[in-house]
């Protein structure tokens, strides 16, 4: 699996990469090298990889170079590694504009509030009202190849919870102040231990270490 910095290295150590593109073979689409060959000593390029050795982009140990293929290039140098590295550093100046570096929050580890409020089902209604959105802009753009049982699932909070790591001017499907998170609301509930979840007809609200449901409305009711 490609790590978060991935880069092409070709034979005179010219680095290829770009930030938010993980994989090596969309990289390798950026340049005019081939992939045609197992020979060692032919081999234009080497696929490589910088990652934490802890696996922990946000308070990151000690970066670990990988070739990440079975074959090493015969004109691979040390040269090669150390070009490598710099890319990695340009990689980093960049990430860090975009990385907040907050603390990860496990919802179902947070006592939730003794009471669903008026307040908490309007920052609902708020995130229920951008799922939507967003779902009628992918619609409307890849002709809704994604179900609204899984998009609007449990599984969408949580990849609402990580945008909120990257400062972004705009985000793409939905209209918004730039340089706002638009899903703060579900994050907003995340903070406070309770996790929405929509299955087409029915929105709720999970929480406790067991994402036992404390609150349900039906979309229609939400609207209200």
């Amino acid at each position: 699996m490609c790590k978060a910095f991935s880069c092409i290295v070709d034979r005179k150590a010219k680095v290829t990469w770009k930030l938010g593109m993980d994989s090596h073979e969309s990289l390798l689409a950026l340049t005019k090298l081939k992939d045609d060959t197992s020979d060692p000593a032919l081999m234009t390029f080497a696929r490589v990889e910088i990652s934490p050795k802890n696996n922990n982009y946000l308070e990151p140990d000690v970066w670990e170079f990988k070739i990440d293929q079975k074959i090493t290039p015969s004109w691979w140098m040390e040269k090669h590694k150390t070009d490598a590295f710099a890319a990695h550093k340009k990689w980093l100046s960049k990430l860090d504009k975009i990385l907040v570096r907050q603390k990860i929050v496990h919802p179902f580890k947070i006592e939730p509030p003794a009471e669903i409020t008026k307040q908490h089902i309007n920052m609902l209604r708020k995130w229920a009202s951008v799922r939507a959105s967003v779902r009628d802009s992918v619609g409307a753009s890849v002709g809704a190849s994604v179900r609204d049982s899984v998009w609007d699932s449990v599984g969408a909070s949580v990849r609402d919870y990580c945008g909120s790591f990257f400062i972004l001017p705009i985000w793409k499907y939905i209209n918004h102040p730039r340089g706002k998170y638009p899903f703060a609301p579900c994050v907003q509930l995340w903070k406070l231990g309770l996790v929405p979840g929509f299955d087409g007809k029915i929105w709720r609200l999970h929480a406790h270490s067991d994402a036992r449901v404390v609150f349900q409305i039906t979309a229609e009711e939400l609207k209200k």
